[in-house]
């Protein structure tokens, strides 16, 4: 896995990510079993609020691994970091 950077710029890039995919990225509390929530009709992803940012970062990677969206229409840079996140190996073989 690319190395995650548990800063807000970092909190800010992944969630361009999911901005650019269309969907809205949303922090509200609420009692998730495992810290989020995922809406795909509505194209919303709910984060606990209450998370610290560590755990905000590791749940929006999570989601990232985890739904199968068509990231296709981002632009260079969140592109890039989304084939980081999910293919490590092919940034170590570059």
């Amino acid at each position: 896995m690319a190395k995650l950077r548990y800063t807000p710029k970092f909190l800010e890039e992944i969630e361009q990510i999911f901005t650019e995919a269309g969907y809205w990225v949303r922090y509200e509390k609420g009692n998730f079993q495992s810290g989020y929530c995922v809406l795909n009709q509505q194209k919303v992803v709910v984060i606990n609020k209450y998370f610290p940012l560590d755990g905000k970062i590791n749940c929006l990677v999570e989601i990232l691994k985890t739904v199968d969206w068509d990231f296709s229409m981002l632009s260079e840079k969140p592109r890039k970091l989304f084939n980081d996140l999910l293919h490590p190996q092919l940034q170590m073989e570059l």
